[in-house]
């Protein structure tokens, strides 16, 4: 991906936090990240300037861009953790370790990981691998 792993931890945060509760605020973000909401706000503007956030009456909300970003990075967070169980790790560790692969693993090798666990790659992403 072309993207630093902040950003990407950000994105897919307010991603599982909108998929729980419609209502996304910075305090939300620094509770499940565990990080201040200074650290927060200043993220949030940098999302903003990307396109990949909006930021109104202190609700946050992903635009188009952004959820299709936070989308991808959470499907290899789930196809990871999925892969690292079925090798025998235990849960949480999987969970922990896939958070820290998916940033970093090639789209190359997701797409192997994700035919292993039986998924479809789709146009796109094989397009992708290629370049």
């Amino acid at each position: 991906m072309l993207h630093n792993e902040s950003m990407e931890m950000y994105l897919e945060t307010i991603l599982r936090l909108c998929k729980s509760n419609e209502k996304v605020r910075a305090v939300d973000i620094a509770n499940q990240m565990r990080i201040s909401k200074v650290s927060v706000c200043h993220a949030i503007k940098n999302l903003q300037a990307k396109d990949y956030v909006t930021y109104e009456s202190r609700l946050i909300r992903l635009t188009k861009k952004g959820r299709i970003l936070a989308e991808e990075i959470y499907e290899r967070h789930c196809e990871l953790t999925k892969l690292l169980i079925s090798l025998g790790v235990d849960s949480a560790t999987a969970e922990q370790d896939a958070c820290r692969i998916e940033h970093c693993i090639s789209q190359e090798t997701f797409n192997a990981v994700k035919r292993y666990n039986g998924g479809q790659i789709n146009y796109a992403e094989s397009k992708r691998a290629e370049n």
